[in-house]
């Protein structure tokens, strides 16, 4: 099977939308978000999420602060998985209210904006525990990447 390309689920105008959300977020956070888009997962989305997880590299963050918001479109499923540094000092439902957030705008077909809300979201609550220092760099590159 071919590799699906993210303008399959996305604009190029709402793609850089999302990119810009994420630098907006890790303003917020020494946190590493990304995101993940692919068709479907032939296995479990959470296996699936935490394989996209290592194939990204996002456990060599120095805080083990990074985020996947991995996401398979036509199963209609999503995984939101941070690394053992945020899961450390986490409830177990933090991460409920984003993933609302996204399935709310995503039943509605607004994909792109369920995801913008998402992400501003999740740095919002890792600010908290994971808050932006003047000295942070941008560990993993912001951009979408596809399954």
């Amino acid at each position: 099977m071919g590799k699906s390309k993210v303008e399959d689920f996305l604009t190029a105008k709402e793609e850089a939308e999302i990119v810009e959300a994420i630098r907006m977020a890790e303003k917020n956070t020494s946190g590493e978000i990304r995101v993940h888009l692919e068709s479907t997962s032939k296995i479990d989305a959470f296996d699936r999420a935490a394989e996209v997880f290592d194939f990204l590299h996002m456990n060599n963050t120095k805080q083990s602060n990074g985020v996947l918001i991995y996401v398979a479109v036509e199963d209609r499923t999503m995984v939101i998985m941070g690394d053992k540094g945020i899961n450390d000092v986490v409830g177990p439902n933090f991460w409920e209210s984003t993933k609302d957030i996204i399935i709310g705008h995503f039943k509605n077909g607004h994909m792109k904006q369920g995801l913008v809300n998402g992400i501003i979201k999740a740095g919002e609550q890792l600010k908290k525990y994971f808050p932006y220092k003047k000295t942070d760099i941008n560990e993993l590159p912001d951009d979408i990447s596809v399954g």
